[in-house]
């Protein structure tokens, strides 16, 4: 039997309705010897939504103090949330993404760049969306992954049901569907190519409504990272000619245009949430990935026409791959009607990315006993505004964009009083939030805590540094698969389609694990399938497992192919394609694996 009970929540006082559901749900279990009965009134679990953008710095909102960009939807949300005004996160997008994907910091995960096999989130993680579908939840992710384009690192191998997003850390990149432009182009819908028309922000936005709207008995979990505005800055005319009118010059007047884009789209989801009845109970958070890309204007040495607006930061020193609070310091939006979060205010605590996942497991009742180790801890009795003091924190974000990290490189030990950059200089964050005065002279006691502080980090992190996250060959969840150069390992790696077109004469290995022992067909592109071009080789060289194979290219060709016994287990990959004309040497930039 099925009781249904209907109660109009506008009109229903929250007392009664409270009372009317608990008698009920006791009635039925009284009367049917305990049967589950489905109250549509009783309380639900909140619908989760993140918006991350790429590049987008904490100046780079109307409401933070610029006077010049045009954002009034974001400015409305942080009119209404609660704003983290010292949210921190890391200097540059994927390891950023990947301490909010896991509740833990960035080299911790595996990620600490975003190429060389490093931005590549490790496989024994546990995601957000893994929690959440764990939890009942129906879970989406819409945009930027770059945690990984190969299974099992793919999206949909890591928690989300559906997912729509482009290849690498963005779109143009080696990764990605050759020939995108923002414009009309192709992604991936749960790992199938597919085209779609429009604007790649208004895609991923649309996509995103289209899941939030799908009916379901299940809350979601809807994770949108756009893909603006990373670079190459790219916008129709209409949202960069106000900006380029009033004397911004280029790209930031690009790039403000499509914030401005990015600020429509918020304001006609938000519209949308709305209409469908979904606003009051959706926790709805705004950040973004690392500091600004483009909101300040870098002068050529020779130029020497002035700039009129040379952007804005509020104050803070650094943009974004800095130390210092430029690079990291980013908005931090949290609106949630139902959540009892009080008044709309500013938190200034120190904050930051490995805080979401706890939170949101705490909020939403998630279990967090298959994770890591956890290195946030739940802001929600502070984001409720309960009157409990706020712990004594020390946090770290460093920017090492190397193979293998490097103690001190990019570094910053935080609290919240004190910056200690790169162990060396030290600021009063308080007193001095420009970060202009060294203060480690005055305060080596100060010092010396915070580099203690560091090492003892450091050594935490230290012994995955050799570890290496493996691309899976021979699945049949993914048979046959792409892989490309951008997750070479080595020191040369072109990671977009520009640098490709250019041929450099680059080489690098893969970290691979074979899945099963058998035959493997390999084949070896200077270019991907969507660009049939010849490869530049007069003879093309294979190295897997304990195979090294030659083959002598006679006349032009698009590939090369190799047929080889592999057997089950990890191993390296590295290829060859020599031009003996122009006596350069250069690696397969794709390689199509099948298991035969």
């Amino acid at each position: 039997m099925n009781v249904t009970l209907l109660i109009n929540k506008r009109k229903a006082p929250a007392k009664l309705l409270t009372w009317a559901t608990r008698t009920l749900a006791l009635v039925v279990y009284l009367l049917y010897g305990g049967m589950p009965a489905r109250l549509e009134g009783a309380p639900q679990k909140p619908n989760v939504l993140v918006i991350i953008t790429d590049d987008q710095g904490y100046g780079d909102v109307g409401a933070h103090g610029n006077q010049m960009i045009q954002t009034p939807h974001l400015d409305r949300l942080h009119e209404q949330s609660v704003r983290l005004t010292q949210f921190h996160v890391d200097p540059t997008c994927s390891p950023t993404r990947s301490a909010l994907m896991t509740g833990r910091y960035s080299t911790r995960t595996g990620v600490w760049h975003t190429i060389l096999g490093r931005s590549i989130l490790y496989r024994d993680e546990t995601t957000l969306a893994d929690l959440f579908r764990a939890g009942g939840y129906r879970t989406g992710m819409f945009g930027k992954w770059h945690l990984g384009d190969n299974y099992p690192y793919r999206p949909t191998d890591r928690g989300f049901d559906v997912a729509v997003h482009h290849g690498g850390g963005g779109v143009t990149q080696t990764p990605d569907i050759w020939g995108n432009d923002y414009f009309d182009d192709t992604y991936f819908r749960n790992n199938q190519k597919e085209r779609f028309e429009g604007y790649c922000t208004d895609v991923f936005f649309k996509e995103a409504m289209d899941f939030i709207g799908t009916p379901s008995e299940k809350p979601f979990f809807c994770y949108l990272s756009t893909n603006a505005p990373h670079g190459p800055f790219l916008v129709a005319d209409s949202y960069k000619k106000p900006y380029l009118e009033k004397a911004v010059p280029e790209p930031m007047a690009s790039f403000y245009g499509m914030i401005t884009n990015i600020d429509e789209n918020l304001g006609r989801l938000r519209s949308f949430l709305e209409a469908n009845g979904l606003s009051e109970n959706t926790l709805l958070i705004f950040m973004t990935d690392n500091g600004t890309a483009a909101g300040l204007s870098r002068p050529k040495a020779n130029e020497t026409q002035s700039v009129k607006w040379k952007g804005f930061n509020d104050g803070m020193r650094g943009t974004k791959g800095s130390a210092y609070d430029g690079g990291h310091r980013v908005p931090s939006f949290w609106y949630w009607p139902q959540g009892e979060l009080g008044n709309p205010r500013d938190m200034d605590s120190l904050t930051a990315h490995i805080d979401l996942l706890p939170t949101l497991a705490d909020i939403c009742h998630l279990d967090t006993t298959t994770t890591q180790p956890l290195d946030g801890i739940s802001l929600l009795p502070w984001l409720q505004n309960r009157p409990n003091p706020f712990p004594d924190r020390t946090l770290f974000v460093h920017s090492q964009r190397i193979e293998y990290p490097r103690k001190w490189k990019t570094a910053s030990v935080m609290t919240d009083r004190w910056r200690l950059i790169d162990g060396k200089e030290l600021y009063d964050i308080r007193e001095d939030p420009g970060q202009e005065r060294d203060l480690s002279v005055s305060h080596p006691e100060t010092v010396h805590r915070l580099r203690t502080a560091y090492d003892d980090w450091w050594a935490s992190l230290k012994p995955r540094f050799d570890s290496y996250p493996f691309i899976v060959i021979g699945s049949p969840k993914a048979n046959p698969t792409t892989i490309t150069a951008h997750d070479w390992h080595g020191n040369s790696v072109p990671w977009n389609q520009r640098m490709i077109r250019n041929m450099p004469a680059a080489n690098g290995y893969w970290m691979v694990e074979c899945e099963h022992t058998g035959w493997y067909r390999l084949t070896l592109r200077h270019w991907p399938t969507e660009e049939p071009k010849e490869i530049v080789a007069t003879e093309a060289r294979l190295r897997i497992d304990d195979i090294d194979q030659t083959i002598v290219v006679n006349e032009p060709t698009q590939q090369v192919r190799f047929t080889v016994y592999l057997k089950k287990g990890t191993t390296q990959l590295q290829t060859w394609l020599t031009d003996s004309k122009n006596q350069e040497t250069r690696g397969a930039f794709f390689i199509d694996v099948e298991a035969l």
